[in-house]
């Protein structure tokens, strides 16, 4: 006795569309709220983290709409001018002249940062003033 051949089985077919995951997933538009709520966050995360959470916010959410875009570069950049300003600072606290340097930097994230989350969480555009434009 033979037995008949069995057919090849084909591979399931996949559903046209973007994938679940993946990149594709990730480059997906925020609605507004997300948008405001991630921006915000951002700028209060720079008073107690520095610039890492502007720079993770801009590597992960800048392509995700305009507004939290804009947001993470612009607390990014001026996390950065911060970061600049307390380096010098540190360099020159042998002259004690350094330690207003640090302690104004402090004052001034600490200020700018709560007026730039009131904003973003608001829905409004802000720019810090005094910043180097590192990223545009």
């Amino acid at each position: 006795m033979t037995t008949p051949p069995v057919p090849p089985q084909q591979p399931p077919q996949q559903p046209p569309g973007p994938p679940a995951y993946g990149p594709a997933a990730s480059q997906q538009p925020m609605n507004p709220a997300d948008e405001k709520l991630w921006a915000t966050l951002v700028h209060v995360g720079g008073i107690f983290f520095e610039f890492l959470p502007a720079l993770i916010g801009y590597l992960v959410l800048k392509d995700r709409g305009p507004f939290v875009s804009a947001h993470t570069k612009t607390a990014l950049n001026f996390q950065l001018t911060l970061l600049i300003a307390e380096i010098v600072g540190w360099i020159t606290a042998v002259f004690f002249i350094g330690f207003l340097i640090i302690l104004a930097a402090y004052i001034v994230k600490i200020v700018f940062s709560i007026i730039a989350a009131i904003k973003a969480n608001k829905g409004e555009w802000y720019t810090y003033p005094l910043t180097i434009t590192f990223i545009k």
